[in-house]
């Protein structure tokens, strides 16, 4: 590893650390300060919106309302932006020079951003008019992303509160959640960050494309329009889906190595500081700083190996006008180099953004490896914004379940005892990999879906491999090899990626409700610790050892064997 790569990584980790804390405390005092948490002018908003939307914010939820509420909201997303694609000739903002939108691919789409995943399997910039990128797709960026946190405070709530036998145990208001999350948190920090990428250079504008000569005396079409505001939240709500299809590698959307370090930082931000609103809200600072450094330790580590063998391949060649390691720069951005790609590469598959500033198809096959296992793992390093949080707990309640089978005592988890139907729905937190193993062998045994690649071999395996695991985990990222706009995997996608949100989501949320009933106890002889060390290392392993175990087959037969025939 160079020098200048080492220093990347030392900075990244540095800010998102300075930042855990602030930020965490704000998020805790949102959500759980009743009266005006930041300024009057923000709660009369609040209090104005609660009445225009018909909320009641002193009306608690259990969580089956909560989950319906959660389920009801993403399933309206879903059919409302649906309909803003197919009708969107007849919107304001429309050029008249974008193409149809196909009903799958708009479905397609409409459940992608109604999840968080942001899956684009066509060209937006010639699909999207800017009304339907910023009034469809920028809004689903904030409320996606803000239900996403909603859930996460509902399952920390169902955690910490203490409602002894109350078999109605409540979690908070999801559509409260889902407003102070939006209003407080995403769309000022969101605000701020799009003043400073148009610092940088990124575009904001209603224009119409443009026309304009090149050098070789050809006529060119550049599109343009409100970047810079869609690109903000995409980053900062993990979503990733771009205004343009090359993404954070186009100049429009990242334009700078300055810009490329702040979409870095505002990915990470949040799902960060939600380990810091974690520990504050559990009463013990250290149950957070335990999360933070199990998932900034996973992070590193996929970064060193990322950017290790992207820099070993070809690293014979020396570029003559620097003198210095050229690396693997094949669908890489010169602006950024192989440090830039390969740790915003790590960033975004970590968190389930997917945004991409380099072509994932085009990275060595043990770098290819890590952005696969980072979403096989579970979106659990950092993880999406709420995701990551709850994602992380599952992993948390196993690893005292089995150390409180190794001590042949009850385990208990914030003084709550863990008992067998916790149990059921941890499993059932961790049925994704079916859907992604599952629909992986299906796609290779269909002829129609072999059709849709453009290598053979166990690169074409990874590929598609690389589609399931980022859809099922809400990613959206992908190996651009493979032609995902075909009604196999439109609809396929589509079925995947509310299952994955789901099957996440709402066994956490059941949890919670289970654990808010219950009497909490008092540690005694025998209490497993979760604000040390030995926690850490456990919840380290667990992780590893249930992703390795799961996905190791697969990875052997794509990414592994590939390596060894290069």
């Amino acid at each position: 590893m160079t020098l200048f790569g080492g220093v990347q990584i030392m900075l990244l980790v540095a800010a998102v650390f300075l930042v855990t804390k602030p930020l965490g405390l704000w998020i805790y005092r949102v959500f759980e300060e009743k009266n005006d948490p930041c300024g009057k002018f923000l709660g009369t908003c609040e209090r104005f919106l609660c009445r225009f939307c018909g909320i009641d914010p002193d009306c608690e939820q259990t969580w089956g309302q909560y989950s319906f509420s959660f389920v009801l909201f993403t399933l309206l997303g879903t059919g409302v932006l649906y309909l803003l694609q197919v009708m969107q000739f007849f919107l304001p903002l429309n050029p008249g020079k974008l193409n149809a939108v196909e009903s799958l691919s708009a479905l397609n789409t409409a459940v992608s951003f109604a999840t968080n995943t942001n899956w684009q399997s066509y060209v937006p910039e010639t699909t999207m008019s800017p009304f339907v990128q910023m009034l469809g797709l920028t809004w689903q960026n904030f409320v996606s992303a803000s239900a996403g946190i909603a859930v996460a405070m509902a399952v920390v709530r169902g955690l910490t509160r203490k409602q002894q036998g109350n078999p109605k145990a409540t979690l908070g208001n999801f559509w409260r959640d889902l407003l102070r999350g939006t209003l407080y948190i995403l769309l000022p920090l969101s605000i701020l960050l799009a003043i400073l990428l148009v610092s940088q250079g990124v575009i904001q504008n209603f224009q119409s494309p443009q026309t304009v000569t090149t050098l070789e005396g050809l006529a060119q079409t550049i599109p343009t329009g409100p970047v810079a505001s869609q690109e903000a939240i995409k980053e900062l709500g993990t979503n990733g889906g771009g205004f343009f299809n090359a993404n954070s590698a186009h100049p429009f959307e990242n334009p700078t190595p300055f810009a490329n370090f702040l979409e870095m930082f505002a990915i990470l931000a949040i799902p960060a500081a939600l380990t810091y609103t974690f520990g504050r809200m559990t009463r013990n600072t250290r149950n957070g700083w335990v999360f933070f450094a199990t998932m900034m330790l996973l992070f590193v580590l996929g970064a060193m190996v990322v950017y290790a063998s992207e820099s070993l391949e070809n690293a014979a060649v020396k570029s003559p006008a620097v003198n210095q390691t050229a690396g693997n720069m094949e669908g890489k951005e010169t602006r950024f180099g192989v440090a830039g790609s390969s740790l915003f590469a790590v960033a975004t598959t970590g968190t389930s953004c997917g945004a991409v500033n380099a072509m994932h198809d085009s990275f060595t096959p043990l770098g290819g490896l890590v952005l696969m296992l980072n979403m096989q793992l579970g979106e659990v390093v950092f993880g999406g914004v709420g995701s990551g949080l709850y994602g992380i707990l599952v992993f948390a309640l196993l690893a005292v379940f089995i150390a409180g089978l190794m001590v042949g005592r009850t385990p208990e988890y914030l003084g709550k005892k863990i008992e067998a139907r916790e149990m059921k729905l941890v499993i059932v937190c961790l049925l994704a990999p079916l859907l992604i193993l599952g629909f992986t062998a299906a796609s290779v045994l269909l002829p129609g879906a072999l059709a849709s690649l453009n290598n053979s071999g166990p690169h074409g395996f990874s590929e598609i491999l690389y589609a399931y695991s980022s859809t099922v985990a809400n990613n959206g990222s992908a190996f651009a090899g493979l032609n995902a706009d075909t009604p196999w995997f439109n609809i396929t996608t589509a079925f995947v990626m509310p299952a994955g949100r789901f099957l996440a989501a709402i066994p956490m949320l059941a949890i919670a409700g289970s654990m808010a009933a219950k009497k909490t106890v008092s540690p005694g002889p025998g209490t497993f610790p979760t604000d040390g060390v030995v926690f850490f290392l456990l919840l380290v392993g667990m992780i590893l050892i249930v992703g390795a175990l799961t996905f190791f087959p697969a990875l052997l037969l794509g990414p592994v064997l590939e390596f060894f025939q290069t």
